[in-house]
């Protein structure tokens, strides 16, 4: 049954094409053997001569052949691709989610209407990553559901996956807020590649926008009528604001500290979307060992994506990553690779300590990098983290669902992703 169905699902022109391939390989099987079989050194000299001509004809119809394999290769190579890519695999979820955003984030004053929906309009959604994790990860740890009383079955199954998707929901919400809130902490003037809201709208309507957005997301966490998943997002609040409030306030010696800057990273970054996969397990009614795998996955995923920002901040190009480069460093903002740097060259410590206000220090700052290994030994810690969530997935009970099987290989396929990404 699910070898026709996979078939059923492979357009018409694919088996044309598979049908070609079948019957050029038996052609340049018959011309290899014909040309062969007529080489000089088989053939007799009078035999040789009448068939000569017929060399020139030959390899142009084995290129031809050899051309047409490559490009129905690369078709069917193209389809096989397309079903294991982790974002489209849920594309159809993405865009109910996306639509749903939308009408989310409708209010009564036009002004904060606009505001609030400037990040969720079509073309500037960004890379809908975490929607895309915690919508795999629904599929990933979901239970067969006992069979139910006739006619409820799809029922039951719809309602939870609705469920999970308010999360989806709910988490890019929290993620939106926290970027407008950023932007105004950070008098940033761009975001993914159009002027940031607090650059075209002003401060106040940009602090107000996050705050609607936070309020909308706690109406609709509410209604999942859960205390456990509630409880779980608001921890993921606090510690936005916490690890935000750790970065505008540490003392020389907090900015030089490894351990320091990994907790901040987990609060500003990690805490939403390990918290957000938790409570996807945790709706799917799964074991608190299942939800706690799932948390270390959204964790480890999270802290690997944001040390490859770290190094991106360094060797990314504004256009490529849709706000400025450098903007860490030049904000005083102290990350992995500076971190590391300091390892191999300690005098780098006493610029750091003076801060970056001083162009100058900036400089002599990034000649340090230049020299370390900073960047190779961020890509090294994102990578550790990256292949500890690709652990968490192969932990998870075995399943033999395919669907379960194929979110799963795509979780993984996410955490090399995050590391090998280039914006």
């Amino acid at each position: 049954m699910l070898f026709s169905r996979g078939f059923s699902r492979i357009p018409r022109s694919s088996f044309n094409g598979l049908r070609r391939l079948f019957l050029s390989s038996q052609l340049e099987y018959c011309a290899y053997h014909f040309i062969h079989t007529n080489n000089p050194k088989f053939l007799p000299h009078s035999t040789h001569m009448v068939l000569s001509g017929r060399h020139d004809f030959f390899p142009g119809f084995l290129a031809s052949l050899h051309g047409s394999r490559h490009q129905i290769h690369q078709q069917s190579s193209s389809i096989v691709e397309d079903q294991h890519d982790p974002f489209s695999l849920v594309a159809d979820e993405l865009s109910l989610v996306a639509d749903r955003l939308r009408s989310m984030v409708i209010a009564e004053v036009p002004k904060l209407a606009s505001a609030a929906e400037y990040f969720f309009k079509m073309g500037v959604e960004g890379k809908r990553f975490r929607p895309t994790v915690l919508l795999l990860m629904s599929t990933a740890v979901n239970l067969s559901v006992p069979e139910p009383p006739k006619g409820l079955g799809d029922s039951v199954t719809t309602e939870m996956r609705n469920r999970q998707q308010s999360i989806a929901e709910i988490t890019e919400m929290i993620h939106v807020a926290s970027l407008l809130h950023d932007d105004v902490l950070d008098d940033a003037d761009t975001r993914r590649g159009i002027g940031s809201l607090n650059f075209v709208m002003g401060n106040k309507l940009a602090v107000l926008a996050g705050d609607f957005l936070l309020s909308r997301a706690c109406v609709a966490l509410a209604s999942l009528k859960n205390t456990e998943v509630v409880s779980l997002l608001a921890t993921v609040v606090e510690h936005l604001v916490t690890g935000e409030t750790m970065q505008m306030t540490t003392s020389s010696g907090q900015r030089c500290s490894m351990e320091y800057y990994m907790q901040k990273t987990y609060y500003k970054t990690a805490s939403l979307i390990s918290n957000s996969c938790k409570a996807i397990a945790l709706l799917a009614g799964q074991t608190e060992e299942v939800a706690t795998l799932a948390y270390e996955y959204g964790k480890n995923l999270g802290l690997a994506y944001q040390l490859i920002d770290d190094v991106l901040d360094f060797t990314g190009t504004s256009a490529s990553l849709g706000k400025g480069s450098l903007s860490d460093i030049r904000h005083g903002i102290v990350t992995a690779p500076i971190l590391f740097a300091i390892e191999e060259f300690p005098q780098l410590r006493a610029v750091v300590e003076q801060g970056f206000d001083n162009p100058t220090n900036v400089d002599l700052a990034l000649e340090y990098l230049g020299r370390s290994h900073g960047i190779q030994k961020t890509k090294e810690l994102a990578m550790k983290h990256a292949n500890l969530a690709a652990e968490a997935i192969d932990s998870l009970p075995e399943n033999d669902d395919e669907d379960v099987k194929r979110s799963r290989r795509a979780l993984v396929d996410l955490t090399q992703r995050v590391v090998k990404r280039t914006k």
